[in-house]
């Protein structure tokens, strides 16, 4: 098995594996990878990886546009979030913006960090005993 193959298996079985909230911050990494990945090919003229980076990472943000549960007060506010972020990198992408990439990973940045300081309160909550 080559490299590649290894670390593709192992991705695989990453997702498999994963919980829900575990997805959900592998989705947040992905997204900012892909914006991230989106801003360097635009700063090096590769406006076709730009394009292409920059679609998966809105796919990502769809996909949690997608997936709120509406009948909650924080997906209408996260629905927001997302919609502004989505946004951003539809301007970035077709105006060849980096401010607007830049806004769009800042935002996904902080929902991650948020995301992942829930998870820790869950996981010490069951340790408690709550």
């Amino acid at each position: 098995m080559d490299a590649s193959t290894t670390a593709s298996t192992y991705r695989t079985q990453q997702i498999m594996t994963a919980s829900p909230e575990e997805l959900t911050m592998m989705l947040y990494n992905g997204a900012i990878r892909f914006v991230n990945e989106s801003i360097q090919s635009l700063e090096a003229g590769n406006l076709e990886k730009s394009n292409n980076a920059n679609i998966r990472a809105q796919n990502i943000v769809r996909e949690f546009m997608a997936t709120l549960d509406m009948r909650y007060d924080i997906a209408k506010n996260l629905m927001a979030l997302y919609d502004y972020i989505e946004y951003c990198l539809i301007q970035g992408n077709a105006h060849k913006d980096k401010s607007q990439l830049e806004q769009a990973r800042s935002m996904l940045q902080e929902l991650r960090d948020t995301w992942a300081e829930a998870m820790k309160q869950v996981r010490l909550a069951k340790v408690v005993g709550r």
